[in-house]
């Protein structure tokens, strides 16, 4: 399934690129038409179903197009899926395609647990040295977690960046018990 939805996904970033598409938008639209097709047992069994010719599944995509005001490039996607008999693996298509266009756009997602509630200048202080670190724009979630004491831990892909107190009193306690 990686491979499928990967091609998939680079595919239609490319045509996102290559046609300066606006990324936020078709991202957006890309998204609801995922969220429609997962709430729609009815809508994944038509798109599913093999006796249903192919230009019936279309027209019924154009209708919802239609209705929801999504752009060509758009319909033209999920066009394919369903010619391809693609569209069980449309979910993780529409996420490997933000990860894909994150990585071009050179967006790094960080997720940031603090003990306490941070305010927005030391959100935003912390985003710009993860930044630093990155060499990226960042886009941060955060999280809270009293036990870590102070500081937070910074969760960028697979690097942690742990700069909690609790995480410094265990590498104290690593040093004191190496030396021993």
């Amino acid at each position: 399934m990686a491979s499928v939805t990967g091609v998939y996904a680079r595919a239609f970033a490319d045509v996102v690129f290559d046609n300066h598409l606006e990324v936020s938008r078709t991202l957006a639209e890309a998204t609801s038409i995922a969220a429609l097709v997962a709430g729609s047992k009815e809508l994944r069994e038509v798109w599913q179903a093999p006796p249903i010719p192919a230009d019936q599944k279309r027209r019924l995509l154009d209708a919802i197009i239609a209705r929801e005001g999504m752009s060509k490039p758009v319909r033209n996607f999920i066009a394919v899926l369903i010619d391809h008999h693609r569209i069980s693996f449309l979910d993780g298509i529409v996420k490997q395609f933000e990860e894909e266009l994150d990585r071009r756009l050179g967006i790094a997602e960080a997720k940031i647990t603090s003990s306490r509630q941070l305010s927005d200048p030391e959100r935003r202080s912390l985003e710009a040295q993860v930044g630093r670190l990155t060499g990226k724009k960042v886009r941060a979630t955060y999280a809270q977690d009293p036990a870590i004491l102070g500081g937070a831990i910074v969760k960028v892909g697979s690097t942690i960046y742990d700069g909690s107190v609790q995480g410094q009193l265990e590498r104290i306690r690593e040093q004191l018990s190496s030396s021993n």
